[in-house]
């Protein structure tokens, strides 16, 4: 299986519970153990469960940096000679600013980890798929249920 000089690796493509041989997104990772892929799933686990807080906490930060609303007041002619004032309401963030910046440094990190689960995940090695549904899935129920309280709670107050 030699061909100029760099080793060419045949992938499955069909789901299988092997732990013999199965390379992890690196390749000095290669899981060949038992032990080796109890690990694997444990650190999958963790990275899918980190991804999820992750895109909680984005909008976490996102809803407490757009908390900087300014009102632009300016006076406006009405009927028979009145003045009206009118408002403006401006929410939102700077582009220069440190919350854009972190939200931005915090993105790359989400699309980086989102493309390393995929990967994994296209290893088709079932313990690696399972430990990314099980991480995605308690990492949503951990972080998403507080969302899911504070969104209902905003609704109410505008």
């Amino acid at each position: 299986r030699q061909h100029t000089g760099h080793t060419l690796m045949i992938y499955d493509m069909t789901f299988h519970f092997s732990y013999k041989n199965v390379p992890l997104l690196f390749s000095g990772l290669v899981i060949n153990t038992p032990g080796e892929m109890a690990g694997a799933f444990v650190a999958v686990f963790f990275l899918a469960m980190f991804y999820e807080g992750l895109k909680i906490a984005r909008e976490s930060l996102l809803r407490k940096s757009q908390v900087s609303i300014r009102y632009n007041s300016m006076p406006v002619p009405g009927p028979n000679g009145t003045t009206l004032m009118e408002t403006h309401k401006t929410v939102g963030q700077q582009m220069l600013s440190f919350p854009h910046l972190l939200q931005t440094v915090l993105h790359i990190i989400q699309v980086v980890v989102s493309y390393f689960l995929m990967l994994i995940f296209m290893t088709y090695n079932a313990y690696l798929c399972i430990a990314v549904a099980a991480g995605a899935g308690t990492g949503y129920f951990l972080f998403s249920w507080k969302k899911a309280v504070v969104v209902d709670i905003t609704e109410h107050c505008h």
